[in-house]
């Protein structure tokens, strides 16, 4: 081929080419997205981001984000991986239209292919002017399999706008989000997770009817007409689990991702304060409090502070621990993470420290002597508003004392 013809040809292709990258590059930007579980059609806010074919799929908690590690749109195909949820989507996209399969963690029971599907954004909804004021602190009765006599609810509201969480002792649902729509609040929820599904009306006696997952019927009382009705109250997170015997050191002893075994009794926990930390990287909640916990470490880490995470995992990860690694990687851990064993064994190799354990995450804080005190259950993410910041303040108060103690008063 002469250079006159390969010089016409590319010139041939150019208009082409420059076709395929606007198209490709036009993809980035919000979508109305929807998921299939089960036989239910969730929808969710969903962003493309970047220029291909490098594009980034974007989740989200309310106005927390949840980018996919990495991703590609080729000629149409749309390809996007979260490697720290051991999930990807696998698709395509063609004229600002979504449509492919997430593959990987949807909910309990749920994980596998489901359908999901994507347009542009239109736009917010005008805000209906007949919408009642559901804002503020709800208790949910409910006998939980953790024991658990009630659950808290928490709402946000603007105008018609709507973000809830419920609280169980373990943490919270995620933002789950939407609209006064005729006659109820119609709101939901995905962020890669947790997907959910909630109808929300407020009855004439004040109560609030919540249709969960268009099969769960649950009635939220406000917390102050609850208190006086003498309803049960929620369990209380710093009291639900407790150490076996406060008297005698924390015990731990487990390889970490390198397969170095790491122990209480090394001499980097000596006469330190230590947290402790029940997690997984399957864990929604765990997910929220990573990233707090990363925060801790780097301000109290100098001060003396040390973080232990006892990952518990599923039987794949222990013998490829992919999505923990990517787990640690997302959240910038610097901490030590253990690999411990399946989720199903944690009960039996925690019960010589733990009465009552049955919450992911917990947290266990150790003084400088080595010795729990005090435990606490679950955490709250930003969804819970006012009760996530009291959590995190008393996370940082506890460390704060902990720190403060004399060690040789102690010994």
């Amino acid at each position: 081929m002469t250079a006159k013809t390969t010089l016409s040809l590319l010139l041939a292709l150019a208009p082409w080419a420059s076709a395929q990258s606007n198209a490709a590059n036009s993809a980035a930007g919000r979508y109305d997205a929807t998921i299939h579980v089960g036989n239910l059609d969730i929808p969710f806010r969903f962003e493309l981001t970047g220029k291909a074919p490098g594009v980034q799929g974007v989740f989200f908690n309310g106005e927390e984000k949840m980018a996919s590690s990495g991703g590609q749109l080729v000629n149409g195909a749309l390809n996007l991986r979260w490697d720290y949820l051991q999930a990807k989507f696998e698709g395509t996209w063609k004229d600002g239209v979504i449509d492919g399969q997430y593959i990987g963690p949807a909910g309990p029971g749920d994980r596998g292919a489901h359908a999901f599907h994507a347009t542009r954004w239109k736009g917010t909804p005008p805000a209906d002017p007949n919408a009642p004021s559901i804002a503020g602190l709800w208790i949910i009765p409910n006998n939980s399999p953790k024991g658990e006599a009630a659950w808290r609810f928490i709402v946000q509201q603007k105008g018609s706008e709507v973000s809830a969480a419920i609280l169980r002792v373990d943490g919270d649902t995620g933002a789950i989000t939407g609209n006064y729509q005729n006659g109820k609040f119609l709101l939901s929820h995905f962020s890669g997770q947790r997907p959910a599904l909630m109808e929300i009306s407020l009855l004439g006696d004040g109560t609030l009817s919540i249709l969960q997952n268009g099969k769960t019927k649950l009635t939220a009382v406000r917390a102050e007409q609850a208190a006086a009705k003498g309803l049960p109250s929620f369990t209380d997170p710093e009291h639900h689990t407790r150490a076996k015997n406060a008297a005698e050191p924390f015990v731990f002893s487990f390889p970490d991702l390198n397969g170095k075994l790491v122990s209480n009794t090394d001499a980097r926990f000596h006469n330190k304060v230590v947290l402790v930390e029940i997690t997984g990287s399957w864990c929604p909640n765990c997910h929220d409090e990573a990233p707090y916990l990363v925060e801790m470490y780097r301000k109290y880490h100098a001060q003396g502070l040390e973080i232990v995470a006892l990952s518990f995992e599923e039987a794949d990860q222990l013998q490829d621990p992919t999505r923990l690694r990517a787990f640690v990687k997302k959240y910038g851990i610097e901490y030590a993470m253990l690999l411990c064993g399946e989720t199903g064994e944690a009960k039996d190799k925690l019960k010589q420290q733990a009465d009552n354990w049955n919450a992911w995450p917990t947290t266990f804080f150790l003084g400088r002597d080595g010795k729990v005190r005090s435990v606490h259950a679950g955490f709250p993410s930003l969804a819970s508003g006012d009760l996530s910041r009291q959590t995190r303040a008393e996370f940082e108060a506890q460390v704060q004392r902990l720190l403060a103690e004399n060690v040789s008063a102690q010994r």
